[in-house]
């Protein structure tokens, strides 16, 4: 008779038995084999023996507990490191009972790039490969985009790239509107130049004023020479610095480095506030709401939140948070391996550093109050898409399909997801229709999209189907077309037994005019809302996004298509051998008209190559 497994609290005592008393890292899994939590612990076995007692936890962790059917632990050299590694594991797994940070996307820097003889300047994301100087981060496009127009107007560096520098005869506009010294037609130099880059670098790393102090001695000499074009210039450039350090949001006079973090809760949703303080300047903030149970306290919700904010970043020298955490110098001991430099962590009772923290609580607050009132505002237009399509409930989550190609090809299918808080953008998902069948088949691409989804759906989340709350399976699906396309869905579904989940098509109206949209479901004749109806206007916003996504995606793969270079498709031609064909024969196009005799003369391309090329260009003749 086999054996009953083990699960739950008996599940973790018997694991407790197979645990060191070492600092590490545990994971709980549940029946599907996805993470329900992942912890540290100075010593995993007894951290994890607290969970074995079966008693006198919260509602939280008895669930938790109850759920679990699979663990898993890493030994760590110390806490510290467990500190961090437990933070990478809660971004890639995104446990349900952890606190989530969300919305976490790469922040844009600044960079003067040195890899030519003029340096560039030009905003950055990504890995730090070309050789310069790189500062920020910047809290947004936005606000390094402002940075970069204050840093044209004062210092005149060049943004351009390398290749259209090098094809420049005259000067661009950039130089006709003050913005560029144009050192790529000899107007600026070398020397000059350089110096200019040395300002520009001494304004961003917090030396404003000595840069200012410079520029106005310069403009007074210019003057006292009489040389007043000069000094005019001089005089634009002062104001420019000028106006972005008397624009900063807050004033972190006193503070060269820094983090600061703000937070705030209201109505169980968390926020919490970031503001980037680097070279004494402010450089932007972002708000974060990240996803937590209401019953999480302060403490841990904005420790775990810092330690994964700074799972792929770079830490400052300075923290300063509005709440005290409870590890506070482990996340410091942490930080400082991470950072190979101090890192200090301060919860300020007075002075600057109070009111930095103090204008991030206020922003978070204000954040989280419109968040509510956007939520509020959603809640109520479901509700109203649930009144207008007969719905048995309001829908927990809508998904929207449209496709695009051009006359078949490069056909893409997209699906957009929304739900209570808005667009779901990290549950965008696109279809490659690659088959023949399906070129220039609306209906049929339509049918291969949905059939995919749903058939995956109904495999991982089949269980959930019936379930009013769940947020893996549509309360709705839109469909952009009308009866064809309407029929087309509604065959998909009832193929898969998905009898009730309701399909609408959304036609659009005479001449494609927006408001006047004719709307399908089976069963009801077709109709059309009011011109003014909230609800149309949402409709309208989910459709435009599910084209919007659709078109975007059809032409990253047209570009990507028409990026490939023929030669790719030919074994044997690898980078080396492709770029010496290039150089000989001048483009691909020249390479497919070459005879064997030409092709053999390149270097690197013996007699068989030779013939293998020609057969691949001449395969139909």
């Amino acid at each position: 008779m086999a054996e009953t497994p083990l699960i739950g609290a008996e599940l973790i005592a018997d694991f407790v038995t197979r645990l060191p008393s070492k600092p590490g890292v545990y994971r709980m899994f549940d029946d599907k084999g996805e993470a329900l939590y992942v912890g540290k612990a100075r010593n995993l076995k007894n951290r994890v023996s607290n969970y074995a007692r079966g008693q006198g936890h919260n509602y939280r962790t008895a669930l938790m507990i109850s759920l679990t059917r699979h663990m898993e632990f890493v030994v760590t050299g110390s806490e510290a490191e467990a500190l961090l590694l437990e933070a990478n594991f809660i971004k890639k797994l995104k446990p349900k009972f952890n606190v989530l940070l969300r919305d976490d996307k790469s922040f844009p820097y600044i960079l003067i790039a040195k890899d030519h003889e003029f340096a560039q300047l030009t905003k950055h994301r990504g890995a730090r490969s070309r050789k310069g100087s790189y500062y920020g981060p910047f809290a947004s496009a936005g606000a390094v985009n402002n940075a970069l127009n204050t840093l044209q107007k004062a210092f005149l560096l060049r943004s351009c790239n390398d290749s259209v520098y090098s094809n420049r005869t005259r000067p661009c506009l950039l130089h006709q509107i003050k913005r560029c010294s144009a050192p790529c037609v000899g107007f600026i130099a070398k020397p000059e130049y350089d110096a200019l880059v040395g300002e520009s670098e001494g304004f961003l790393t917090g030396k404003s004023n000595e840069v200012k102090a410079l520029l106005a001695r310069d403009m007074e000499a210019a003057s006292e020479a009489m040389n007043f074009e000069d000094a005019g210039r001089l005089r634009d450039r002062i104001r420019a610095l000028s106006f972005v350090t008397a624009t900063q949001d807050i004033n972190p006079e006193g503070v060269d480095e820094a983090d600061v973090f703000g937070l705030a809760q209201e109505g169980g949703q968390f926020c919490v506030q970031v503001f980037f303080i680097r070279s004494g300047q402010n450089w932007g903030g972002r708000a974060y709401f990240p996803k937590a149970d209401k019953t999480i306290e302060v403490p841990e919700l904005l420790e775990s939140f810092i330690a994964q904010f700074y799972d792929d970043k770079q830490v400052p020298a300075q923290l300063l948070l509005s709440d005290d955490v409870a590890e506070r110098e482990l996340l410091e001991e942490a930080f400082t391996a991470q950072a190979g430099h101090k890192v200090e962590i301060f919860v300020p009772q007075r002075g600057t550093k109070k009111s930095l923290v103090e204008h991030a609580a206020t922003n978070a607050r204000e954040a989280v109050g419109r968040k509510m009132a956007e939520t509020s505002s959603q809640t109520k237009l479901l509700e109203g898409v649930a009144k207008v399509f007969d719905l048995a409930s309001v829908p927990n989550r809508i998904e929207v399909y449209d496709n695009s190609h051009i006359q078949g090809a490069h056909a893409v299918g997209a699906m957009i997801v929304a739900g209570p808080d808005g667009f779901i953008k990290g549950q965008y998902r696109k279809f490659n229709m690659d088959s023949e069948d399906l070129k220039g088949d609306d209906f049929g691409m339509m049918r291969e999209m949905l059939t995919r989804r749903f058939t995956r759906l109904l495999k991982e989340h089949g269980d959930e189907q019936e379930s009013e709350t769940s947020t893996n399976w549509p309360g709705l699906v839109l469909i952009d077309g009308g009866l064809g396309q309407l029929s087309a869905a509604r065959g998909v579904m009832d193929d898969l037994g998905l009898h009730d989940m309701p399909i609408v098509g959304i036609a659009k109206g005479p001449d494609r005019d927006a408001g006047r949209e004719h709307f399908y479901m089976v069963g009801r004749n077709s109709f059309m809302l009011e011109a003014r109806d909230p609800v149309l206007y949402y409709i309208q916003r989910l459709r435009d996004e599910a084209h919007r996504f659709a078109i975007g995606s059809h032409r990253a793969r047209r570009t990507r298509a028409i990026a490939l270079n023929p030669l790719d498709e030919i074994a044997g031609i690898g980078p080396r051998r492709k770029k010496a064909l290039l150089t000989a024969f001048g483009s691909a196009k020249a390479v497919a008209r070459a005879n064997v005799v030409d092709l053999e003369s390149v270097e690197g391309v013996n007699e068989v190559l030779a013939q293998l090329i020609f057969d691949h260009f001449h395969q139909g003749n």
